[in-house]
């Protein structure tokens, strides 16, 4: 599977100019590519100000996202400020080149900014199925969650979007390869660079890592468009060298 990671600054609030940013991004995709994916609240930024920019799922963001997976032929994920039903939600779409839309809510929300008195956290683990892989679907602090993650499905890769700021930048490296150790899976995580209007910095780090930890992608901090292939093959013959995953722990979560 080849996939395009897309690392940018993002506007403050201001969904259409982020959106005409992605457009130019994406036109720099040359390559047939599977799969493009952008970072979390890619249309707005970390926002709490959920009432001034939160979208339905007939917005104009999920709309855009649906024309870009049919023009590239190539699936489209990242979180968008969505409301519903009276609440709001940081929801992380995965649409497909048909058009077809999966998606997942955030499970953790970032207490220490408030997320959680804003946003109604989700209540089930997601693993899209598309070309033959199962992919999950992760946002930003979720990473530090390893039991809700832990790979009982076989799924194939973890996709993290972030808004991680550079101050823990050290733990966004070492979670990320730590999922991919224990789970025995790809993951690759999309974060942002750039200042938000709170003066957070993000320097992005963008990557891809293997099934055993190595990787794929080196952390980035550049603006730009980073295009990784995987290889399913190799990885299930590791797994049956190296059968870790049937040695897991037995669990329940309770939401």
């Amino acid at each position: 599977m080849k996939i395009a990671l897309i690392q940018t600054d993002l506007l403050w609030q201001n969904a259409s100019k982020n959106r005409e940013n992605f457009d130019s991004k994406i036109d720099e995709i040359q390559s047939e590519v599977n799969l493009i994916v952008l970072p979390e609240m890619f249309s707005t930024g970390f926002t709490m100000n959920a009432s001034e920019v939160a979208e339905t799922m007939q917005g104009e963001t999920i709309e855009w996202m649906k024309l870009k997976a049919k023009q590239k032929n190539a699936a489209v994920a990242g979180s968008v400020v969505i409301t519903e039903n009276e609440k709001f939600y940081n929801r992380m779409f995965f649409v497909f080149p048909s058009g077809e839309i999966q998606y997942y809510d955030k499970r953790h929300s970032f207490s220490l900014a408030g997320e959680d008195k804003v946003y109604t956290c989700g209540n089930k683990k997601v693993i899209v199925d598309y070309l033959d892989w199962k992919i999950c679907l992760q946002v930003c602090y979720d990473l530090r969650f390893p039991v809700f993650v832990r790979n009982v499905e076989n799924y194939d890769l973890i996709l993290y979007v972030a808004n991680w700021p550079k101050v823990r930048t050290n733990a966004w490296d070492a979670l990320l390869k730590a999922r991919a150790i224990e789970n025995l899976s790809y993951v690759v995580g999309v974060n942002r660079i750039g200042n938000d209007a709170h003066d957070y910095e993000h320097i992005g780090h963008s990557q891809a890592i293997d099934f055993l930890g190595n990787y794929i992608l080196e952390p980035q901090e550049k603006n730009g468009v980073f295009v990784v292939e995987l290889d399913k093959n190799t990885m299930y013959e590791t797994r049956k060298k190296l059968d870790f995953l049937s040695d897991r722990d037995q669990f329940e979560i309770k939401f």
